[in-house]
């Protein structure tokens, strides 16, 4: 049986890579990856490090606006006609993106069972993050199957009435690929990480890693954070800033300006996965509004401050992992300064999102969906 994976943007295809392998692995189960053409060549990029290549692009218009109502248009006629040539058993989506919903959609009209992966994340405020929200809602109204990285998550859905029987925890799949990339040690290919890692191993410099981009962030909130990166990087003669920026033109000049120049302060296109991982590894700090970073930082015992008012993620603060800061420009810097000179540090505890095993897991969930196997080992989380 065929499943479809789809994915359209670089943590989509990140956190589907593992599970893309483990299906393969099974007998009875083909994985199809489906790049939606959300982002162009970020999902090739970043499945290339997994070994896993792209089955299928879809057919989209190119995009002219950037709204979500064009992607939308454009994406359903085309995942429509996908659909229909394929004829998949399954088809999964991943989180909380556009890509993510339209498939969702497209699939659930053919009558093709919809399994959510990173199901049940919840800030329950439809304002924060946005659009994210509101997608994953959505999604979780006609999703068959509900694959949870947390029991946070599967409590937030059975609440909503969710049945117990189409939740399973599995952990969250974005762990499997940190930790089999950092097992691999890949030395760095971007230019500016790989002399970053020079002076931190001979000068004893700190690392802070930087990145934001969600569109609640863009603006004045975004503003206050740059001013919080200058601070710092004033404040502590030790520290080196790597800003990888979001292809997004109004995130991108935002960026350059406040920072392009800036002493210290690296601002590079966004990392290939495996130097984003070292780069994790070798940081001190990482100021982040990114989702995915929030997993995969604690495998490491990196401290994180979340640029954000609000968090679906809320296991990593209550770990000791991480810190909600929003976008607050003293304390971003107070709150930095503490963790710089070691007053402050991460929990020394397991990564709250998972233990590597997740799709393994979300295997198993599958094919009980399907009716290829028993369910043995199949835990809901009732």
């Amino acid at each position: 049986m065929d499943v479809m994976l789809l994915a359209g943007t670089r943590p989509e295809a990140v956190k589907l890579a593992p599970l893309a392998l483990a299906l393969d692995a099974r007998p009875g189960l083909r994985p199809l990856v489906v790049h939606s053409g959300q982002h162009q060549g970020m999902v090739e990029q970043a499945l290339v490090p997994f070994g896993v290549t792209v089955d299928a692009w879809l057919d989209v218009p190119p995009r002219v606006s950037g709204t979500q109502a064009e992607l939308v248009s454009g994406l359903l006629p085309a995942l429509d006609e996908t659909l229909r040539r394929y004829a998949p058993s399954a088809v999964v989506v991943q989180g909380d993106t556009t890509t993510g919903l339209a498939g969702a959609l497209a699939a659930f009209w053919l009558g093709i069972p919809v399994v959510h992966l990173e199901a049940g994340l919840r800030t329950n405020d439809l304002t924060s993050p946005f659009p994210e929200e509101g997608t994953r809602q959505m999604i979780s109204r006609i999703a068959a199957l509900h694959l949870v990285p947390t029991p946070a998550a599967a409590a937030a859905l059975r609440a909503e009435g969710v049945p117990a029987e189409r939740i399973v925890r599995t952990g969250n799949t974005v762990v499997d690929a940190v930790l089999a990339v950092a097992a691999r040690d890949l030395p760095a290919r971007d230019q500016a990480l790989a002399l970053l890692e020079m002076g931190i191993a001979e000068a004893g410099e700190q690392l802070v890693l930087v990145t934001s981009h969600r569109r609640e962030s863009w603006g004045e909130p975004m503003a206050r954070t740059l001013a919080a990166v200058r601070r710092i990087v004033d404040a502590h003669p030790s520290v080196q800033v790597l800003f990888p920026v979001h292809p997004n033109p109004a995130v991108r000049t935002q960026v350059e300006e406040a920072l392009g120049g800036v002493p210290r302060v690296t601002v590079t296109e966004p990392l290939e996965y495996p130097d984003l991982v070292r780069a994790l590894r070798l940081a001190s700090l990482v100021l982040t509004d990114s989702g995915g970073i929030q997993e995969e930082a604690p495998t490491f015992g990196t401290p994180v401050l979340v640029l954000r008012d609000t968090t679906e993620r809320p296991e990593g603060v209550e770990a000791g992992c991480a810190w909600l800061v929003g976008t607050d420009e003293g304390l971003i810097t107070e709150t930095a300064a503490r963790i710089l000179r070691g007053d402050l540090c991460a929990a020394a505890s397991a990564n709250p999102y998972g233990d590597g095993s997740a799709a393994e897991r979300s295997v198993v969930a599958i094919e009980a969906l399907l009716g290829i196997s028993a369910a043995a080992g199949l835990q809901a989380t009732s």
